[in-house]
This record gives C-alpha cells, structure tokens and sequence, in this order.
C-alpha cells in the first residue's frame, strides 16, 4: 500500500482511535496491538487500553511476510491472555484483524504452514476470532486458505474509515456485555454503513 490507499488507512486508524477514546467504557475495556508486516515483521504497538493507544505511523516497503506476521501476532496474543489468567481476569474473545493489499511472500516457508494451523485451532477452539480483509489487489484465494472458517472480506475502494468505524461500534457493543455474552454484531457488507464485499 502507498500513496492514497496508506493515508485513507492512517486516517482511518486515527478515527477508530478516538471512536473507542469517545466510549467511557470502550475506552478502558479494549485493548489494541499493532503489528505491521510491509518487509519486516514489527510489533509498533503492544497490548494498550484505547485510552493509552497512540495511532502509530504506517509505510509499506519490500516484501510481505504474511505468515510469519500472523503467527508473532498470535504469540502476542496468546502471552497477553496468559497475563490475564495468570492474575485472575475474565477477558473477551480477542479479535485478529488482518488488512492487507497484497499476498503472503512467504507461502514456502514454515511460518505459512504454522499461520494456517494456529488460525485453525484458534478459531476451531474459540480461543479468538480471525478475520481478514483485503484492499484493492489482495490474494483472497490466500486469504480464504489461512481461515477457511471465516470468508475474507474485500475493502470496497478505499472505504477504512467506514471499515475502522464499524469496528470500534463492535467492539463498544462487546466491552459493554459480560465475557462469554453473544453479541450481535452489523453486517459489514448491508447498507449505506457497509463497507465490504465478500
């Protein structure tokens, strides 16, 4: 991503920012990582309440190293929930988020083959919920074979602003019911609000 697409996705970080900021209890209850995969995989942001989330700046460069982006994210994840249950705190079913332009660069590779098997078992076991999405030329074909559980969904045009708000009214529903509680979520695809295809 570069030019207009990586400056809509800035700006549409920024809105889900101070989206959750605006929630009290959002504000307090959702946590949010960063981790960037555009040549190198990067951690820029670990585990912060939305209060204390800084919206990092983003560039995209070299190749992308989808799978072992995914399976850094999952550690990430996986040692913030033992945190949690090492100290005796309910937390929610965390959501990944995967946005990307493009295909994995590192389907050869071991990270792949792991990717695909981790995303498996977390969804399967409900340990969290996967979801990918693709801007405007994103290998979905890839996409779909790391989470065959969950279709990709495709970023219509440069819609992240719609995209980022639609995540940040989720996850204010979520923080807002007990762990463990169904909560009916938009359907990102229906009316003037949507803002993919699947």
């Amino acid at each position: 991503m570069q030019g207009e697409p990586v400056k809509q996705l800035q700006e549409g970080v920024a809105v889900y920012r101070d989206s959750l900021f605006g929630d009290s209890l959002a504000r307090k209850r959702v946590e949010v990582a960063i981790v960037t995969f555009g040549g190198a995989v990067s951690v820029v942001q670990s585990f912060t309440t939305a209060e204390n989330f800084t919206a990092p700046a983003l560039a995209a460069s070299g190749d992308t190293p989808m799978g072992e982006a995914v399976v850094t994210s999952l550690k990430l994840l996986e040692d913030r929930k033992t945190e949690y249950k090492t100290a005796g705190i309910q937390y929610y079913r965390p959501w990944v988020f995967l946005l990307t332009d493009g295909g994995p660069t590192d389907v050869k590779s071991n990270y792949w083959s792991e990717a695909k098997e981790l995303v498996k078992q977390g969804e399967t076991g409900r340990k969290f919920s996967f979801f990918c999405v693709g801007v405007e030329g994103a290998d979905l074909d890839r996409l779909n074979e790391l989470n065959p559980a969950r279709a990709p969904l495709k970023l219509q045009g440069l819609e992240f602003k719609k995209m980022f708000q639609w995540l940040s009214s989720s996850q204010q529903s979520v923080s807002k019911s007990n762990p463990g509680d169904v909560v009916p979520l938009q359907n990102p695809t229906a009316g003037p609000a949507g803002w993919a295809t699947a």
